[in-house]
């Protein structure tokens, strides 16, 4: 039997929450489960959204306390040991962790159990912390990141920019355990619907961050030739300024809050086109996501009008299961989308593509399966 214990020290990451991360971290729960393994997650924040099936879940909580900036880090790598002694005492046999700051809980656990370890990396927090928050101990953050991957089996990145930050990081002898391994969509939860009635509606779903591009998306309707509905799945800090913007520039959008994952199928049914309209910002090393929006676009369907930067152009074939446009261009943005608005047989056969693309090659299960392939986890303690 396999008992794995699953980390998420980031305190930014609620795992029973409606983020992007939230649902990674729920998806992988799935999928471990689906292999057989006995899960308990070891985390620092909870949330309130928790599937129906995974409310079985055995969950360890270490609750990171209110703190200055040096003392909340301090705290983050205090919940770490301490949630990696609760695994060691609870005899887990395979570790799985979500890369967080000043974490080295699977590090831990490895060099006391001699079990199998995966690192799971997301992005390039360092960095993020430096440039957009406040890192106060960064010789720390990147020490624990070393000792991360030096107790790892496997280092598994979203995309080649984060597999290379990581390998910049690490000592020669590690950077052969790097592997790089895309974001992944349920396939089954998502599926594709036939389209409402009326004009083609045009959805984006996301949490309204600056970096999503989502202006660009109402300014493209308030230029467009019309004849397609714009809808916005989510909420964020962008939210407010965007429902002026849409305001001031006259343009009607349904915008329906913050929805739980189980709520994203219910919203994707019924639309024609998905956006992705992410915007120019540096170049394409800094773009090192792997969109999970795009996967679950694809999965319902959905022909996909994206950005052409990052890692988008490697998912998305052009003319094929989208259209990508340049970024930060409404008119480029808006003459795409109205022409594949006026088009329902393109967008058919689109969407034919899309679903096949997302079963064939994005399926969490799918994406598990290259995360361990060749390693062993049988015969663990």
């Amino acid at each position: 039997m396999i008992r794995m214990a699953y980390f998420c020290i980031d305190p930014g990451v609620p795992v029973f929450g409606t983020k992007g991360a939230s649902v990674h971290v729920q998806e992988m729960i799935r999928s471990w489960r689906a292999l057989g393994a006995e899960v308990t997650l070891y985390c620092t924040r909870t949330g309130d959204d928790v599937p129906s099936d995974l409310a079985d879940v055995p969950v360890v909580v270490h609750r990171i306390p209110k703190g200055n900036g040096p003392q909340r880090e301090s705290f983050q790598a205090d919940a770490a040991a301490d949630l990696a002694q609760q695994a060691i005492a609870a005899g887990t046999t395979v570790v799985y962790e979500r890369y967080s700051l000043f974490s080295d809980s699977l590090a831990r656990v490895t060099a006391a159990l001699g079990i199998p370890g995966f690192l799971e990396v997301n992005a390039p927090l360092i960095d993020e912390q430096r440039m957009h928050r406040t890192l106060h101990d960064e010789p720390a953050a990147q020490d624990a990141l070393r000792r991360q991957v030096a107790g790892a089996t496997r280092v598994v990145c979203v995309s080649s920019p984060v597999a290379r930050w990581i390998r910049d990081r690490v000592p020669h002898e590690d950077q052969g355990k790097v592997r790089v391994v895309p974001n992944g969509v349920n396939v089954e939860r998502i599926r594709p619907a036939p389209e409402a009635g009326g004009p083609p509606v045009v959805v984006f779903v996301g949490t309204l961050k600056p970096w999503h591009g989502v202006d660009v998306l109402i300014e493209a309707k308030a230029v467009s030739a019309g004849g397609w509905a714009l809808k916005i799945v989510g909420d964020g800090p962008e939210g407010p300024a965007l429902r002026r913007l849409a305001a001031d520039r006259d343009v009607a959008v349904e915008f329906t809050g913050a929805l739980p994952p189980e709520g994203i199928p219910a919203a994707l049914a019924g639309c024609a086109l998905a956006a992705a309209p992410y915007p120019a910002s540096g170049s394409a090393e800094d773009q090192y996501f792997s969109p999970l929006k795009i996967y679950e676009y694809c999965a319902a369907g959905l022909p996909v009008i994206a950005s052409r930067v990052g890692q988008v152009p490697s998912i998305l074939d052009h003319g094929v299961t989208g259209i990508l446009v340049e970024p930060s261009q409404p008119a480029g943005l808006a003459a795409a989308i109205d022409g594949l608005a006026g088009a329902p047989v393109a967008r058919a056969a689109m969407s034919g593509a899309t679903r096949r693309m997302a079963t064939a090659g994005y399926s969490w299960d799918g994406v598990l399966q290259r995360i361990i392939a060749g390693i062993s986890l049988e015969g663990t303690p």
